[in-house]
């Protein structure tokens, strides 16, 4: 039997792909700091710890596994990553995993190792046109990413890297563009626009109104969690190592996306734009590499992956009636 180890198997992505690897047949080792919030795992032996603790990684990484995937680290969604108040831990939690994991791989001849960066990464001047923002591959550099958290991921895009040619690693990069689906963080601070979006309509009365952060013409593409999982699994077990986008070119607007969480809601539901953060102008994947090097690209329209999503969280907060 394969097997596989999924860092970060607490998280939305996580508790995902170890349902996928069971169903694919491996024996699968989860590790989180907690546990998953809103699902049972599925994993086969499920370890809490915390993987900044190199005694951690090395006890939970204690044999050659065929495949891991790392996906742990310190995240949330605008509200967290770009006040500014948590640079220092984002940097720090996240790097800090990132060294003791491909330590511990490269020590236990681990080759395959699968890293989670972010479109974060892309520079800030590239995206600052709503309509027409740059994310291909190779415009990377000159670096200029607009959060610590997007350096970060830079950093260790090139931590992953550097092990590949230095100690013959096998490790593949992905920069995953706006993940989202049932099953994720949708209150509390760190959840990402499209469960925040359905929390606030699913909470307000038809005729009611929501706030939506800035002026709303700032532009995003979202992934289905679905897609995210194929798209992961088949990068890496190619001879592709990246960095390679996963993500989709169905670019929206803000208010757009707002607007159409309405509509699925079948509320009347107008939207008040006030300050906070929002990050770049615009981003919005750019799938040719994927398509060329992995022969694959998303298939889902982002209405469906959303109906899906409003009605999951819509379920949750009848769960707990007195949710603000």
């Amino acid at each position: 039997m394969k097997t596989a180890l999924v860092l970060g198997a607490g998280g939305f992505i996580g508790g995902h792909l170890v349902k996928r690897l069971k169903r694919e047949g491996f024996w699968v080792r989860g590790v989180d700091i907690k546990f998953h919030e809103h699902a049972e795992t599925e994993a086969d032996d499920f370890v809490i710890g915390d993987l900044r603790d190199q005694q951690v990684v090395r006890s939970v990484i204690d044999r050659r596994f065929d495949e891991v995937y790392q996906l742990a680290a310190d995240m949330g969604g605008a509200g967290y990553i770009f006040t500014g108040e948590n640079d220092a831990n984002v940097m720090h939690n996240s790097a800090t995993i990132n060294l003791n994991v491909l330590d511990a791989c490269h020590k236990r001849t681990i080759k395959r190792v699968f890293y989670s960066s972010s479109a974060c990464m892309y520079p800030s001047h590239n995206q600052e046109d709503p309509d027409n923002p740059n994310c291909a591959e190779d415009s990377a550099y000159p670096a200029n990413p607009d959060s610590e958290y997007g350096w970060e991921k830079l950093f260790s895009e090139r931590l992953y890297l550097a092990y590949n040619r230095n100690f013959g690693m096998e490790c593949r990069v992905a920069r995953y563009h706006n993940i989202f689906g049932p099953e994720g963080t949708w209150d509390g601070g760190k959840e990402k626009a499209p469960a925040a979006l359905c929390r606030k309509v699913a909470a307000t009365p038809d005729g009611g109104e929501i706030e939506v952060w800035g002026d709303g013409l700032q532009t995003r593409s979202f992934l289905y969690i679905d897609e995210c999982l194929e798209g992961t699994t088949r990068l890496l077990r190619s001879e592709f190592e990246g960095p390679v986008n996963i993500g989709s070119e169905e670019m929206i607007s803000i208010n757009d996306l707002a607007r159409m969480v309405a509509e699925i809601s079948g509320k009347s539901i107008s939207i008040r734009n006030i300050p906070g953060p929002e990050g770049v102008r615009g981003r919005n994947s750019d799938n040719r590499l994927i398509a060329e090097r992995l022969g694959w690209a998303p298939q889902m329209p982002l209405r469906t992956g959303m109906e899906r999503t409003f009605d999951w969280i819509s379920g949750e907060l009848s769960r707990r009636p007195n949710h603000v």
